[in-house]
């Protein structure tokens, strides 16, 4: 099935690395993935730059939600 290249709003994602109280918070943002790809990558463990024991946080789309995320988060 071949994929459209050009998304029109970005995907974020915002983890911890652990589940640990001192874990670092990040901030990810896919421009060529649509949320249903990454929920099914988060549950397969095969998402390119996070870890499979990573705690999801947020989920959005939109330029808004990165801007949001980083002044909640601090990022």
């Amino acid at each position: 099935m071949a994929r459209e290249k050009s998304y029109v709003f970005p995907t974020v994602l915002v983890f911890k690395t652990s589940n640990r109280s001192n874990a670092k918070t990040k901030m990810k943002v896919y421009k060529t993935k649509n949320v249903d790809e990454i929920i099914e990558g988060l549950e397969n463990g095969n998402l390119p730059g996070v870890p499979v024991k990573a705690e999801i946080l947020k989920l959005g789309v939109g330029e808004s939600m990165v801007k949001k995320y980083k002044e909640q988060y601090s990022l």
